[in-house]
């Protein structure tokens, strides 16, 4: 349902102007305005979510309005929204942390940036047609790089980024076994595992998502609900088993890929898309020698922020070398938000889905 509302803020930092001014034929209202999702309580994005109308936020000083050219819907914007994920913002919000998009306008005493310019932020209040943020925070995109692909990058990039290379250190040569490897974080992992020279299995679940790891540049595809990842992992590596496991699923799925760790091998505890946070007997990493690795890229930022832009410089250059190409799996408009929210929370979806608020 679209609501209308006078004035309001959009996420970002600081806070919003009334920014009144004729509209240029968008055929919404006689005044500037702009269209925004907003969660008011707790629930199924489907129920929970409000489409609002309010006028279009203008930069106070030392802020950008970006204009929203995608979103990158990510499984912790479902959570939060359901108020399960362990960073909860307060009610009512915005979702959306991915935003790519242009400069829109700029506020007093910022320098660097022009209206026009087009940008990458890593924020919140993405699924609104224009957001606020503070001038040092957005990146410059490059030419390159469409707004979608830009919108799939960040987060889940960034993080396989801190996993292999930080948490993991995967080495030329080593061999590593993918999780749900046909949605958005584990079609990163491949790629990048491959860009860093690794020997790389993944599962997934079906014959057409296999197909789509296949696509991606598997050394071996693994259908789960038909396959024996555990055997085949077995066969593939010799019973040695694989260097490194990335597991974004956790579960039944973590316990059993224990029996294919190899010796001194890493384990990455990247989340728990299963719903179960699975345990383990501590004398089984003991005898193989193996270790459990937590990767918290988020929590990580927040004790060194730069990483960030050190990380979105480094995915540049792997994307200018064509080591990276995020998967997407459709681009839809700002109406369909709810609907993808709850597409990308089902096993029906595979990589990532973008919402191009302009459409």
């Amino acid at each position: 349902m679209l609501h209308t509302e006078a004035g309001g803020g959009v996420g970002g930092p600081g806070g919003v102007g009334g920014g009144v001014e004729p509209a240029l034929g968008d055929g919404r209202a006689t005044f500037r305005t702009m269209r925004r999702w907003r969660v008011h309580e707790l629930g199924e994005p489907d129920q929970v979510m409000a489409l609002e109308e309010i006028d279009r936020p203008e930069p106070g000083p030392g802020q950008v309005a970006i204009d929203v050219g995608a979103v990158g819907l990510n499984f912790p914007d479902v959570l939060q929204i359901r108020g399960g994920y362990q960073v909860k913002p307060p009610l009512p919000f915005t979702p959306g942390g991915e935003i790519a998009g242009t400069i829109g306008a700029v506020g007093d005493g910022v320098t660097g940036w022009s209206v026009g310019d087009r940008v990458l932020w890593m924020g919140n209040g993405g699924l609104s047609e224009r957001v606020l943020a503070a001038a040092s925070a957005p990146f410059p995109l490059p030419d390159s790089m469409p707004f979608d692909k830009a919108a799939a990058l960040l987060t889940n990039y960034g993080t396989t980024l801190f996993a292999l290379r930080d948490r993991a250190h995967l080495a030329a040569g080593e061999t590593m076994l993918v999780h749900a490897g046909a949605g958005g974080i584990g079609s990163s992992a491949i790629q990048i595992g491959k860009a860093m020279g690794a020997t790389v299995y993944a599962t997934a679940g079906g014959p057409e998502k296999k197909a789509i790891l296949e696509r991606l540049g598997v050394d071996a595809a693994i259908d789960y609900l038909n396959e024996d990842f555990v055997e085949v992992v077995k066969d593939l590596t010799g019973g040695k088993g694989v260097d490194v496991i990335y597991d974004p699923v956790g579960g039944d799925t973590f316990d059993r890929s224990r029996k294919v760790i190899g010796w001194d091998g890493r384990i990455l505890i990247i989340g728990f898309t299963s719903g179960r946070i699975a345990d383990c007997p501590t004398n089984h990493v003991l005898l193989k020698n193996y270790s459990l690795v937590g990767v918290h890229w988020g929590a990580s930022l927040g004790r060194n922020p730069g990483a960030l832009r050190a990380a979105f410089d480094d995915l540049c250059v792997l994307w200018d070398n064509g080591g990276i190409d995020p998967l997407i799996m459709k681009t839809t408009p700002m109406a369909e938000a709810p609907q993808s929210l709850m597409a990308l929370s089902s096993r029906a979806s595979y990589g990532k889905i973008v919402i191009a608020p302009g459409a």
